[in-house]
C-alpha cells in the first residue's frame, strides 16, 4: 500500500487532533512478509510462512476457520458513548485500522516524524515486526442490543444469555462485554500491539472490559498439523474442525441464510470460556487416573482401545464419565464446534497456586444447539471438573467478513433490515 493509500483510509494526525482524538492506531511495520493465505469464500488455505500476512477482507471474517496462530490478546469492550453515530464511525475507524495492521501497515503518520507536540499516532512497538499472521476478529455481545442504538429488534435469537452450568463461579469482571476483538498472531507483540491500538481508538467511546492473553495454542484448524497440548499435558483438539472442511464449516459454523438475521448470513456465534486449571492437584495425579479422565494416552494422544491419536475412538472402551467421551459429537446429538482456544498463566493466585489454564474460544452455527447441550453434559458428569473451574464467560455474535474497502465491521447489523 503507498502512502497516498494510507492517507486516503485515515485521517491525519493533525485532524484528529482539531476534533480532540485520540489519533488512529497504529500498525506494525511496513515490509511485511508475502501473503501465503488464500482467502476464497468458504476456504482459508493453511499459511507456512509465520511472518505472512493474511487476508483482511472476504466473505468470512480471518481468525477462524484459518490455520491458528501461536498467540492471542482478546479484549471484551463496554461502550461508553450513547450516540448511535458515534458508535458507528467508531467501527469504521477501526475496520480501516485494522485492514491497515493485518497488512503490516502503520496508521496515520506513524511512531515518529510527526508533529512533536502531540502525541505519535502509532504506540511503536511493532516497529520493524512482520504482520506474523495477525487476523483480527470482530464480535457483538447481547448486552449491545439493550435498547441505546435501536438494534433491539435485530438480536438473533441464537445470541442468548448462557445458562448457569454446575461448578460455574464466574468473575463478572471477566465475562460479558458489548464488543470483542480476538487477535491472533504468530509474535505477541503483534498481537498486544493491534488490541492496544483500537483500544486507543476508541477511548472515550469504549473501554475494555476485560482482556486474556494466550499461548500454545490447543487446537487447531489444519489436522496435518502437530496437534497441541494443553496446559496438563494431554493432546487437545484432535476432533476439531479442519478450515478447509467445507461441508462442516457449513453444517456446524457458518450462520446461512435461513438461519436469520440476515445481517449474521455468513457469520457464526463465538463461546469464550475463562477455564482455571488446579494444576498443582493434577500435577500430583497418578499417570493412570489422568489417562482414564482424559479417555487418552498421554505420550501418543491415542483414544483408549487404539494405538494412533487420529484412529476413530471407541467410546465404549473408555470410562463412561471420560472427557473425550462426554465430549464426543457420538454422545451430544452430533453437536460439532470449531474450536480455538489457548493456554494462559497469569502469575499465581496469592496462595502459591499458578493461575493457569485454558482460554476457550469454540465458533458455532448456534449456540444453543452446540455449546450448551455439549457443556450441560460436561458439567454434569466429567470427572475432569474434579480439576478445572470456569471463572469467565462471554457470548458473542460474529458478523461476516468485510467484503471490501467499502465495507466496515458490523455495517450489516447497522444499516440492513431486520
Amino acid at each position: 500500500m503507498t502512502d497516498d493509500d494510507r492517507k486516503a483510509t485515515a485521517p491525519s494526525r493533525r485532524s484528529l487532533l482539531t476534533v480532540g482524538g485520540a489519533g488512529l492506531a497504529l500498525g506494525a511495520a511496513a515490509g511485511a512478509g508475502a501473503v501465503t493465505a488464500l482467502r476464497t469464500g468458504d476456504e482459508t488455505a493453511p499459511v507456512a510462512d509465520s511472518g505472512a500476512a493474511v487476508p483482511f477482507h472476504g466473505r468470512h471474517q480471518a481468525g477462524i476457520a484459518g490455520a491458528v496462530q501461536d498467540r492471542l490478546h482478546f479484549a471484551a469492550f463496554d461502550v461508553k458513548t450513547e450516540d448511535r453515530g458515534e458508535l458507528v464511525e467508531l467501527l469504521k475507524e477501526w475496520t480501516a485500522a485494522a485492514a491497515l495492521l493485518t497488512a503490516g501497515h502503520a496508521v496515520g503518520e506513524g511512531a515518529f516524524g510527526g508533529l512533536a507536540e502531540a502525541p505519535p499516532d502509532d504506540t511503536g512497538e511493532a516497529l520493524g515486526l512482520k504482520p506474523s499472521r495477525l487476523t483480527l476478529t470482530f464480535g457483538v455481545g447481547p448486552s449491545l442490543f439493550d435498547g441505546r442504538f435501536g438494534l433491539k429488534s435485530k438480536r438473533p435469537k441464537a445470541l442468548v444469555d448462557l445458562p448457569k452450568f454446575p461448578g460455574d463461579n464466574l468473575d463478572p469482571a471477566r465475562s460479558g462485554g458489548d464488543l470483542c476483538v480476538q487477535a491472533c498472531a504468530d509474535d505477541p507483540q503483534v498481537a498486544v500491539h493491534a488490541i492496544r491500538n483500537l483500544a486507543r481508538i476508541g477511548f472515550g467511546k469504549v473501554a475494555v472490559r476485560w482482556s486474556q492473553l494466550g499461548f500454545g495454542k490447543t487446537s487447531s484448524t489444519t489436522p496435518e498439523a502437530q496437534t497441541p497440548r494443553n496446559m496438563m499435558g494431554f493432546k487437545d483438539g484432535t476432533r476439531n474442525i479442519a478450515g478447509t472442511d467445507t461441508a462442516n464449516l457449513a453444517k456446524h459454523v457458518w450462520v446461512s441464510e435461513k438461519d436469520g438475521p440476515a445481517w449474521m448470513t455468513d457469520g457464526s456465534y463465538l463461546v469464550a470460556r475463562r477455564i482455571r486449571m488446579n494444576i498443582e492437584t493434577w500435577d500430583r495425579t497418578s499417570l493412570k487416573e489422568q489417562e482414564d479422565i482424559f479417555g487418552r494416552t498421554k505420550g501418543e494422544g491415542a483414544p483408549y482401545g487404539k494405538k494412533h491419536e487420529r484412529d476413530e475412538p471407541n467410546l465404549k472402551a473408555m470410562p463412561e464419565v471420560a472427557h473425550v467421551r462426554l465430549a464426543h459429537p457420538d454422545s451430544n446429538g452430533g453437536a460439532m464446534m470449531l474450536r480455538r482456544g489457548y493456554s494462559f498463566t497469569d502469575g499465581t493466585d496469592g496462595l502459591g497456586r499458578l493461575d493457569a489454564g485454558l482460554f476457550f474460544l469454540a465458533y458455532q452455527r448456534d449456540v444453543r444447539d452446540a455449546f450448551i447441550p455439549v457443556q450441560q453434559n460436561l458439567a454434569a458428569n466429567d470427572v475432569l471438573n474434579e480439576y478445572i473451574q470456569h471463572v469467565g464467560s462471554a457470548v458473542f455474535a460474529i458478523p461476516p467478513g468485510v467484503a471490501d474497502k467499502g465495507s466496515w465491521w458490523g455495517r450489516e447489523l447497522f444499516t440492513g433490515k431486520a
